[in-house]
This record gives structure tokens, sequence and C-alpha cells, in this order.
């Protein structure tokens, strides 16, 4: 859980027994990995709400420790979603500051967090897109998805907000794309790294 010190890890075990005791009617009968994710995610924010709230798709889990056991690429929405990220070996991609990526976003009149997914696309990104801010990224990933312009294997989906955040997650639920959202209105940074430390430790037990 990111622990370093004996005492931290002490307060992480105790905090993992607390989540346990909350929510482990709520995540009965679901994988190993899957179990992770969620009690992560309480851990992460306090609050219990979330174990109702998380939907995870058939093939999500299987596909993202795939990618992330072949080496491939994360991409964040922002670069606080990729400081969070911890302990993976391979490449945690952010470009929203990137200058190409400025100029999409001014050309095309779209934000940057969008422009960011374009650029991605354009440079041949492969691998998982964690999105934990911006649902205009979300919709972009979708869409370049769907015209076969995104070589993404899941997807992250935990936009937090009441813009957009509900709406694009509903739509990345119906989409074919191994993905995980909360839904309604929450999730965020704090999620959204929690998830993917999640895949990332359950990758690396089961290499």
């Amino acid at each position: 859980m990111g622990a370093s010190t004996k005492q931290g890890h002490e307060i992480a075990e105790k905090s993992r027994e607390i989540v346990k005791s909350l929510i482990g009617d709520k995540i009965e009968g679901l994988s190993p990995g899957e179990q992770d994710i969620i009690e992560r995610i309480v851990h992460s924010t306090a609050d219990p709400e979330y174990a109702d709230l998380v939907a995870i798709s058939p093939t999500f889990l299987e596909e993202s420790l795939k990618s992330l056991k072949n080496g491939e690429d994360i991409l964040t929405d922002i670069n606080m979603v990729k400081a969070g990220i911890t302990q993976y070996d391979g490449n945690v991609e952010c470009f929203i500051k990137n200058e190409e990526v400025i100029n999409i976003a001014k050309k095309n009149k779209i934000t940057r967090a969008a422009a960011a997914i374009q650029y991605a696309s354009n440079i041949g990104f492969e691998g998982i897109i964690a999105i934990g801010n911006a649902p205009t990224a979300l919709y972009k990933a979708i869409d370049l998805f769907e015209r076969d312009e995104l070589d993404v294997k899941s997807i992250v989906g935990v936009p937090v907000g009441f813009v957009g955040a509900a709406d694009s997650k509903e739509a990345l639920q119906k989409n074919k794309i191994p993905n995980i959202i909360i839904k309604g209105p929450k999730g965020g940074t704090p999620v959204c790294c929690a998830i993917m430390n999640s895949l990332i430790q359950t990758m690396k037990k089961n290499k």
C-alpha cells in the first residue's frame, strides 16, 4: 500500500483490515485482483461507498495485466496521476504540457487533455490509458478507438466532477474497450492511482 517503515506497514495492514470488515460482503465472489482494486480504492478514499460504485468489465483485469506484463506504456490525463503511479518498470506518460499538444488544442479548439490523447494516437501509443480527471480525454479515447486510430488495451475511466464525468463513464461502459469505471460523479486522482497501483502489484505477484 506504499508504506516503507514498520510503523507504516502496521498502519496500512490495520487500515486494510478495517476496509475488509466494511466491504467484505460486497466484494465476495470477485477475483482476488478485482477485490484488491476495490479495497485499495476504499483505503485511499476512506469511502466505503465506492464498493457499490465500481464497475469492472469482464476482460479488464486480464487485458490490463497482459499489457503490463508486456511492458506497454501507461498514459495518464494529468501529471498528478502520473506522479501517483509507482513501482512500474515501464513508461508512464503524460503529454498535457507538450508543446505539440498545446498546438493541437488551439488548432482544433479542444481541451489539452483531449489533445494529449490525440497526440498519443499520432505517435503510436500502445497500452493502458488512466483517466482520473478529464472527461474530454475519455471521450477522445473512445472516439479514436472506435475509429481504429488508438491501440488501447484497457481504460481506467474514473474522471471526477459534475460536468461530463458520469456521462463519459457511461459511454465507456457501453464500449467494447476493457474498462473500469466509477458510476456517477465520483472518482479522481486517488482512485485512478489506487487502481493502477493495484494492477501493477497484482502483475508483479503473478509473474
